[in-house]
């Protein structure tokens, strides 16, 4: 009797609550279910109904057992068809197998409420989903089994009324271990006789109601904006969590700054029980895999988050078209590579895809648009409607394009809105009229194709004019577009924009200084096809084609070529594409007139494509490939390989080389993913992609070039991104660490001084403030050295520690580390002239020390790594990595087990615009697979270097065979001098690192399986005790750390210095030095050890391809 009362109270409540509110029905639902029976109990008091007679659909599977005896009930209609409902629609028909049943109900006069009972079993089988052409994932209407729950408005679970919204409260009851996750806020949890109880509220209406269930482990975060973070897994996993968590309140905060108010008081992450990306209000449901992919973080999780926004708050017009979807990839996808200076890439691979995927059997306008279900209706509905979106903030610059989405957003939030609704918040934030400008783009099919018709430059009055006439090559009419033209001169670029409106129209531009080359659109802010030679060949230009042809090699090995004709056959299978398929020997040629495969190295015409790609300095001979500066062995790798066909550039053949059997699964799989990329390598059974890339641009018809010396002109326009993700990291706090340790105070962090410890006792304080734990009762390891001329001193190593939480592997723990000492007023290391003067060590390695600070104040108190996390600023690395190994010699006395790694960060305050160098990564083969991880998820771009470079600290773990690398931003002419100082410091570049080095450190400190050392043995070059006199040679010259290939490639040349005398230049290769071979850096500095000041040598060295012998006089260092 008081659960009756309890639940007419909450009943009443609710009524009351909401009885106000006439466009939504309000339902209060009780729910049971059985998961191991399939079985699910309904009743449904419904309320507000502001009509007296009311139709509803329910699922065909769900009998109804009562009604209130306040209605009469006829049964209209039985097995009839569903229809999608919901922002993810496949069509307005719908193509589901589910039927339903549809009820008429009539309520008595002054009735605004009834009550229904239902029940019956929901087991709807999966089906491949038609949106999810590219292949994976599966659907179903409705399930409910032991092994989740999933139920949604194409279930039909509920009495679905058309063209209503709801609001509701959910109470679910299920066996004990389970939760449900629902939209809206969890208001009660508890157990109830041995069963799992909660219930979900919902104020805000809805157009369907989900409800999702299984055992989950579930993990929080109340954000600063008091949203609640919620993350839902099928197994416990506290780490991927976290990420998941602290990405959610970042991406959060932007968008509210962006657009407005988050519509719902959580945003959870649930994982599935198969593999979808689902975004539903206030949650988004992703599978097993997707959740653990590392790009996930970065990619369509922020585009779900969106969607609460676009699409599950402000709902979708369907009779007018999914706008949704284009304004959410612009405001997530498009944004994301914006903030990574790579908006112009995506935009031109976005017009590259329509170029390549649609024409004029499968276009249709962007009005008519509902979801997305194969290449083309991809490329319109979200490609050319996110190029829409483009163009018109272009039009109405950033602020008034981010006020007219929070205009809209304000308006139309829980409504039903359209395109012509954005049109009218755009209009009024800016006072202009954009009818006309909606109007082409939503509802013409098609684009312009722009062209170079004729140019001309002539000199008047001192000033000099050009005429440029452009042409739209297209068969249709004239578009009405806004065409960027820039213009290059000896004082920088001119921008200009043109309204172009009919198919040829002259400009002209009247120029005070020599215009030296000019682009049209070198940007891509116009929505247009694009000519086939402004775009690299890509992959997906071979899978669009529909006439294609697969020419296997004659003269391939039996095993060989059933690898092949398998690969091809699996490969129809999954695309039911029709191939033309013949043998290399009955070809004289290729046929022009069709996209071709060449299978096989085998194959007669690998020399076409051999021909073709020495273009971009790349070729496939002997036992390797070799994409541009990259070098790859055959062997347990499969590639893909695009080109023009060089009679027809609107025609692109594919070279394919399959390896390995077992990676053809995961190569069908895989390769529809990576349509934008001219190249392709993948390695082993998974197999994993170990290198990607586009040929580079060589002879695009919308660039004329007037002055040879201006052919690499760069006429990109910086700008800012729409909207900045507030990162994790403080800038401001990483440079105040940098400024104290580069200070006048801390005279260079001198070896055996005071400064020195002062240092180590900031670092122990903030190790301390921060949370880390003394790794033996004190942040200090403390020892002796003892050096030839300055005897004994007593020295530091500084550590503290996250400890793990893994009974078995929190005894190999992960390292981090970067040394604190520097040299003081230039001892052990001094270059002439600097002796007595203060080395400030800002870049070296103040630097590296700040960034390991900042990730312990970020982690420490909020991550519990499987692995315990050793933090270690080392002493004496500029004295022979006295410090580092000394605590590698020393560790088994703390950790029984084998450190799994070492992440050393040494020099890293320079990074600006370029990419982040991964020293040793040859002494794993796993870092590879990390970093190109870290490349994805934080768009900061690592160059791996794998020859034996014995550079810093981490030597002191390989020698050990510990896998150890150095994160490092690249050598620069303040090495080692007065001139390193805090000001010159790329304060947004630490911010880079870090967040490259924490996605590093915390990957290991959850990984089970130790790293397989590849290393070679070391033979130790840096001195235990280094030379405090002699003088040493030097050439003036920096190496190009990133270089892999054979010699030493100069990254720069010192002004003044024995090399810039001797000629030599930036980007020169030393092949020779001496008479003797250099191979790497590190045979040519021993080489160079083995010199004198003042001694002449010869060198080798290769320029632009050519071979060069050059006398250098060798200076002091």
């Amino acid at each position: 009797m008081k659960k009756i009362l309890a639940i007419s109270l909450l009943l009443l409540a609710s009524y009351f609550g909401y009885a106000q509110n006439n466009n939504a029905i309000h339902h209060v639902l009780d729910v049971q279910i059985t998961p191991e029976t399939s079985q699910i109990s309904v009743i449904d008091s419904i309320f507000n109904i502001d009509v007296d007679e009311m139709v509803f659909s329910l699922n065909a599977a769900l009998t109804p057992t009562s009604f209130s005896k306040n209605v009469k009930v006829e049964q209209l209609a039985g097995e009839a068809e569903a229809k999608d409902v919901g922002m993810d629609r496949e069509d307005n028909e719908g193509s589901s197998s589910l039927k339903l049943n549809k009820w008429k109900i009539k309520l008595k006069k002054g009735s605004d409420h009834f009550v229904l009972q239902y029940s019956g079993k929901i087991s709807a089988p999966f089906s491949e989903a038609e949106e999810n052409y590219q292949r994976g994932f599966a659907e179903s209407p409705g399930i409910i089994s032991e092994t989740g729950i999933y139920l949604a408005g194409s279930t039909y679970w509920i009495p679905t009324v058309d063209e209503k919204l709801s609001t509701y409260q959910l109470s679910t009851t299920l066996p004990d271990g389970w939760k449900t996750v629902s939209q809206g806020e969890r208001t009660v949890e508890k157990m109830i006789s041995g069963q799992h109880f909660d219930t979900w509220f919902c104020d805000r209406p809805q157009e369907e109601i989900f409800l999702i269930g299984a055992k989950f482990h579930e993990y929080s975060h109340s954000m600063n904006s008091g949203i609640k973070a919620m993350a839902f897994l099928r197994t416990p996993d506290e780490g991927i969590a976290n990420k998941y968590l602290e990405v959610t309140e970042q991406y959060m905060k932007m968008y509210q700054d962006m657009i407005g108010p988050y519509p719902y008081t959580k945003f959870a992450l649930v994982e599935n029980f198969w593999e979808t990306g689902y975004g539903m209000p206030s949650f988004t449901l992703l599978g097993e895999k997707v959740i653990r992919f590392p790009f996930i973080l970065h990619s369509s999780y922020p585009h779900e988050l969106l969607h609460n926004w676009w699409g599950n708050s402000v709902y979708v017009d369907f009779e007018t078209g999914n706008w949704c979807e284009g304004i959410t990839a612009y405001e997530a996808d498009h944004l994301i590579k914006e903030q990574r200076g790579q908006g112009e890439a995506y935009r031109r691979s976005t017009l590259q895809k329509f170029t390549n995927v649609v024409d004029e059997t499968n276009d249709f306008p962007v009005n008519t648009f509902l979801s997305r279900h194969d290449a083309a209706s991809a490329s319109i509905g979200y490609g050319k409607s996110l190029m829409m979106w483009h163009m018109l903030r272009r039009q109405l610059g950033d602020e008034d394009f981010k006020k007219t989405f929070a205009l809209f957003n304000k308006n139309f939030k829980f409504k039903v809105a359209s395109f012509n609704d954005i049109r009218r918040s755009a209009e009024e934030v800016s006072g202009m009229d954009l009818s006309s400008f909606f109007t082409q783009w939503l509802t013409r099919t098609g684009a312009p194709e722009i062209g170079i018709k004729e140019i001309n430059v002539i000199k008047f009055n001192n000033q000099y004019r050009v005429f440029l006439t452009l042409e739209q090559k297209q068969n249709s009419d004239a578009f009405t577009i806004d065409i960027p033209v820039v213009i290059a001169t000896e004082k920088g670029l001119e921008h200009q924009v043109v309204n172009m409106s009919r198919k040829s129209q002259e400009f002209q531009f009247m120029l005070d200084e020599k215009p030296l080359k000019l682009v049209i659109d070198p940007q891509y802010d116009v929505f247009r096809i694009l000519d086939p030679m402004e775009v690299p060949p890509a992959w997906s230009k071979v899978l669009a084609s529909k006439n294609t042809l697969i020419v296997l090699p004659s003269k391939a090995e039996k095993n060989q070529e059933q690898l092949y004709q398998e690969f091809i056959k699996q490969w129809q299978a999954a695309d039911k594409d029709k191939f033309e398929i013949v043998f290399d020997d009955n070809l004289k040629s290729l046929p022009k007139d069709r996209a071709i495969w060449i299978v096989g190295f085998e194959n007669e015409f690998v020399s076409n494509v051999n021909s073709a790609i020495e273009n971009y300095i790349s070729s496939m001979h002997g036992d390797s490939v070799r994409f541009e500066n990259k070098m790859i062995i055959k062997k347990n790798h499969s590639f893909i390989v695009t080109v023009f066909d060089e009679q027809n550039v609107n025609n692109s053949h594919a070279f394919i080389a399959i390896d390995n059997k077992a990676s053809i699964p995961g190569l069908i799989r895989k390769l529809p993913h990576y349509g934008k990329y001219s190249y392709l390598a993948f390695e082993g059974d998974e197999p994993v992609n170990v290198a990607k890339g586009q040929w580079p641009i060589l002879n695009s018809p919308l660039v004329k070039v007037f002055e040879s010396s201006a052919q690499n002109t760069n006429m990109i326009e910086k700008r800012e991104a729409l909207a900045t993700l507030a990162p994790v990291f403080s800038e401001k706090r990483m440079m105040k660490h940098i400024e104290y340790l580069a200070s006048e105070e801390l005279k260079g962090r001198g070896l055996g001084t005071p400064e020195l410890d002062a240092a180590a006792d900031y670092i122990a304080g903030k190790f301390k403030e921060y949370g880390l734990q003394p790794m033996n009762k004190s942040y200090f390891q403390k020892f002796a050295h003892t050096f030839a001329d300055k005897g004994e001193m007593q020295m530091k190593n500084v550590i503290g520690i996250i400890p793990g939480t893994d009974e078995k592997l929190k005894d190999s723990p992960v390292v981090l580390s970067a040394h604190y000492d520097h040299l003081g007023l230039g001892w052990p290391d001094v270059r002439k002239g600097n002796d007595g003067k203060i080395h400030y060590g800002a870049d070296d390695n103040a630097s590296g020390v700040s960034i390991m600070l900042e990730l312990a104040k970020s982690m420490a108190k909020t991550i519990r790594p499987k692995r315990t996390i050793i933090f270690v600023a080392f002493t004496a690395e500029e004295a022979g990595l006295i410090g580092s190994r000394y605590f590698v010699s020393q560790i088994k006395k703390y950790y029984t087990g084998d450190v799994i790694a070492n992440i050393n960060l040494d020099t890293d305050g320079r990074l600006f615009d370029g990419k982040l160098i991964v020293i040793n990564s040859n002494s794993a083969k796993e870092w590879k697979f990390v970093f190109m991880g870290t490349d994805y998820t934080t768009g900061v771009k690592t160059e791996l270097i794998t020859q034996d470079l014995d550079a810093s600290d981490q030597v002191a773990f390989i020698e050990k065979g510990i896998p150890a690398v150095q994160l490092f931003t690249g050598a620069n002419e303040d090495y080692h001098r007065p001139s390193d100082t805090y000001d010159k410091i790329d304060g947004p570049g630490l911010v880079k690192v870090a967040t490259v080095t924490k996605e590093v450190v915390v990957y290991l400190g959850e990984r089970d399986l130790p790293f397989e050392y590849t290393g070679k043995a070391m033979t130790t070059t840096k001195p235990v005790t280094k030379p405090t006199s002699g003088k040493r040679a030097s050439t003036g010259s920096i190496p190009d750390f990133s270089f892999s290939g054979e010699g030493v490639k100069l990254g720069s040349v010192m002004k003044d210095s024995p090399a810039e005398k001797a000629g030599l230049l930036k980007g020169d290769v030393i092949t020779a030095f001496d008479g003797k071979k250099v191979s790497n850096l590190r045979e040519y500095s021993e080489l160079l050890k083995q010199h004198q000041p003042n001694d002449v040598v010869e060198m080798t060295i290769l320029r632009e391809g050519k071979e060069k012998t050059v006398s250098i006089t060798l200076g002091e260092r």
